[in-house]
Order: C-alpha cells, then sequence, then structure tokens
C-alpha cells in the first residue's frame, strides 16, 4: 500500500474503517455478535479448496473466521402448535431427546425443544417415563440467555402444560418461577410469550393445586412478578365457582386479594378489584348447610360481609376490601 494510500486509509474514522475493509468477492464480516431477534447470521465468503476463510485487520480490529464451504442463513421460525406435525419416526427422537436437549449446540437444542413440542401434542404417552427429565431441561433452556431458545423453551412449556396438565404439578415449582420471571422481564417479544404460557396454564391445571403453587408468589419481592401472579390468581379464582371456592377457603382467598390492592403496579391492582368482586359474590351465595350446620354461618350472611373482612384482615386491608365492594365499581370479574 503506497503512503498515500495509508494516509487516507488513517484518516478514516474506525467506525468506517470496518465497512472499507471488505475485499472485492466477498461478502461482509459480521464483527459484532448477531442479533437474536432476528437472527440472520451473514459470513464472509472467500472460497478456496473447499472451504470458507477471511482474515480481516482494520485499525487494530482483526479476527479469523472459519465457516463449511456454503454460506450460512440462519432464520428462526416460531411456528405455532396448531401448525405442527407429527414427528416421523417417534422411537429415534425420543432415544436421543434428552442428549439433544442437554447439547452444548444452542440450534440442536431448538429443535430439540420442538421435537418436545410435537410429541406432547402427538405422542404424549410416549414421553411419560422421560417426563421429569424433559421439562429440566425445558427450564434449563428457558434460562439461557439467548432469546431465540429462551422464547421456544417458554413455546414448549406451553405445550408441556396444556398436554400434561395436573401430572406436571411434582415438577411445577421451577417451570412457574421461570414463567413468572420471564413474563417480568423487559424484552418484549420474550415476556408476551410467557404471559400466553401463564394465562393458559390457568385454564389447564385444575385451580385448587395451582392457587396453592401460586400463594408465595402474590408477595414476591419482584412487583412484576406479584402482579403476573395476582392476574394468574383471579383468573383461577373464576373457574372455582361458588362451590369450589367454599372448598378452598374463603379466608385465604380474601387475604390473597388484600395483598394486592394496594400494590404498586396498576395490573397487580386491577387483578386484585377482580378478585375481589369475585369473592364478593360468591360470599352472598354461600350458605350454611342444613345438615352440617356451620360454626361460622354468620360470616356467610349477605349483612355481615363488613364483619367479615374486619375479622380475618388487618383494619387498613379491611378497609381497602370494602372500599371496592362498597363503592359499587364497574369493574367486573374476569
Amino acid at each position: 500500500m503506497s503512503d498515500i494510500a495509508v494516509k487516507k486509509f488513517n484518516s478514516i474514522l474506525p467506525s468506517e474503517r470496518r465497512n472499507s475493509c471488505i475485499k472485492k468477492g466477498t461478502m461482509k464480516v459480521m464483527l459484532d455478535p448477531p442479533n437474536d431477534e432476528n437472527l440472520h447470521t451473514i459470513q464472509s465468503v472467500s472460497r478456496s479448496n473447499g472451504s470458507i476463510a477471511s482474515k480481516v485487520s482494520c485499525g487494530g480490529l482483526s479476527g479469523h473466521f472459519e465457516a463449511p464451504a456454503d454460506p450460512i442463513a440462519q432464520e428462526i421460525e416460531y411456528i405455532p402448535s396448531e401448525d405442527l406435525t407429527p414427528i416421523g419416526d417417534v422411537e429415534k427422537s425420543l432415544l436421543t431427546l434428552l442428549h439433544r436437549l442437554d447439547s452444548k449446540e444452542w440450534l440442536t437444542v431448538l429443535e430439540a425443544l420442538n421435537h418436545v413440542r410435537q410429541l406432547s401434542i402427538f405422542n404424549a404417552s410416549e414421553m411419560v417415563d422421560i417426563l421429569n427429565a424433559v421439562v429440566s431441561l425445558v427450564i434449563k433452556a428457558m434460562k439461557n440467555p439467548r432469546s431465540a431458545l429462551c422464547k421456544t423453551a417458554i413455546m414448549t412449556s406451553a405445550d408441556l402444560l396444556k398436554a400434561y396438565s395436573d401430572q406436571l404439578l411434582e415438577t411445577f415449582d421451577p417451570l412457574l418461577l421461570q414463567l413468572l420471571l420471564k413474563a417480568s422481564q423487559d424484552k418484549k417479544f420474550v415476556c408476551e410469550e410467557a404471559e400466553r404460557a401463564l394465562f393458559g396454564m390457568t385454564t389447564w391445571i385444575t385451580p385448587n393445586p395451582l392457587l396453592q403453587k401460586l400463594e408465595p408468589y402474590v408477595t414476591h419481592r419482584n412487583p412484576r412478578v406479584r402482579a403476573k401472579a395476582a392476574i394468574c390468581v383471579s383468573k383461577s379464582v373464576s373457574r372455582l365457582g361458588v362451590h369450589g371456592i367454599k372448598d378452598y377457603g374463603l379466608e385465604p382467598l380474601i387475604q390473597l386479594a388484600a395483598a394486592q390492592v394496594n400494590d404498586q403496579l396498576p395490573e397487580a391492582r386491577e387483578a386484585a378489584r377482580k378478585l375481589v368482586f369475585e369473592l364478593h359474590g360468591a360470599y352472598k351465595q354461600i350458605t350454611p348447610s342444613n345438615e352440617e350446620p356451620d360454626v361460622n354461618a354468620t360470616l356467610y350472611q349477605p349483612d355481615g360481609w363488613e364483619q367479615y373482612c374486619a375479622s380475618i384482615l388487618a383494619p387498613t386491608a379491611a378497609h381497602a376490601i370494602l372500599r371496592i365492594t362498597c363503592n359499587g365499581s364497574s369493574i367486573s370479574p374476569s
């Protein structure tokens, strides 16, 4: 390179030098890591003896890239559950499934996650024997910082919850925690997918055990986690019905609502208000059985709502609950 060319090159800003270092006949080298949300990988191509190699040195930035003979373009398609098709060789897929889910190659894990989705939809009984191990590895993938892998793992968890419902309760706690955390993060497309899984969960899991699992998260230190948990509680209680609410216990449910009515996040307060209306409506319909008199029967009389709340809640909490029901807000239970 001539002295004039060297001086001209050195006068270029570093950010411009990157683009000026592309040799004729090659594609641009991506020195920065690929964007997970677009997931397009572009590599420089300089064919020689069946391989691709390109060496770049620009203003202190240098690197050596090697890849297969063909250019690589990776695009991740997030397939809706209804568009999935059965796996051709179920037995072969199951034999290697756990190994592939635990692979260090993220694309291998991604493919295995989609196989889990297909198996849970079309061959659920075939995967029962390794279900606990599969769930553990799906949770591991959800923790992966690569967004595409995380989102696919969340979609997989939703298909598992729908297919196996209460069968997952044994390994449910860490799965629930991850879904709540992912639904509370800032990355929108991951957050929305986790919300869909959580809200679907409230229709797939029996309300009673689900409410017991959700209870600790209503008072979680993370306000977003509290809000998502409160919404799930409200949706689950709406499935209980009057008799289900009575069987579960009106008192613990009112206490759950009271914990959220003054929360800092609007969505938590909104969920708590809906829950209060649901419980107040159930309270007015609950009457003691003639065959088995209830020692607390007076608590279930419609005109005893104020006394009932005062008897089970702290004064400030009782006041917050009564303010909602007495004001006759237009918010109705969902």
